[in-house]
């Protein structure tokens, strides 16, 4: 159907859109993915760029996530859409494969957590934020975001299953909470092998003053 096409368009290219990339040419003279990690987001802008540059990177990419699915909603109604919950996932996906593969960027880009994070929110609140406290937590007692955003996304498919309230639009979201939660693992398959390793890197506020 139509509108399902303009979701998906719209919402990749609202991921496409890469604020650490711009951020750091702007605020620090140079692209944030030839420093640390080499990763788009808000992680690898804390150790490269600076705090100030994290906090803006990660509202950015949250609200990337929010609008996505509020304009799933939006063009649901305008067209009179029987499938609103249809909509809603097919952009929840598609604004993560577009921070992840971004058009703008030579499709590379991010990890998607934050934008994840937004569009957790929005689909159902009360998992949104049971995710981000249970990261918040991980992150707090093994200084590591990726345990963090990894054991998130895992859960996400499981809180699915046990909390049936609480959605935007109603709709079985199983399905759709396993293909996030495989992208997110996807996207750190790096990260996986250095834990496995024993040299993840560790994440610290106390030498990111700028």
């Amino acid at each position: 159907m139509i509108e399902c096409a303009v979701v998906i368009i719209l919402s990749y290219l609202i991921g496409s859109i890469n604020f650490s990339v711009i951020l750091s040419k702007k605020m620090a003279g140079f692209d944030v993915r030839e420093k640390g990690s080499g990763n788009a987001g808000t992680t690898n802008m804390l150790r490269s760029v600076g705090k100030k540059a994290a906090a803006i990177t990660l509202v950015c990419d949250i609200l990337k996530g929010v609008i996505s699915i509020l304009l799933a909603i939006l063009i649901g109604k305008i067209a009179c859409s029987s499938n609103v919950s249809l909509l809603v996932q097919v952009a929840g996906i598609s604004v993560i494969l577009g921070h992840t593969f971004p058009i703008f960027f030579k499709f590379k880009g991010g990890k998607g957590v934050a934008t994840s994070l937004g569009v957790l929110i929005m689909s159902n609140w009360q998992i949104g934020l049971i995710c981000l406290v249970f990261a918040l937590i991980l992150i707090g007692l093994t200084q590591m975001v990726s345990v963090g955003s990894i054991a998130a996304a895992i859960l996400y498919p499981v809180l699915t299953l046990f909390i049936p309230q609480n959605y935007i639009v109603p709709g079985n979201y199983l399905i759709y909470s396993i293909i996030l939660a495989v992208i997110i693992v996807f996207n750190h398959r790096e990260n996986v092998k250095r834990l496995l390793a024993g040299k993840e890197n560790k994440i610290s506020f106390k030498n990111t003053n700028k």
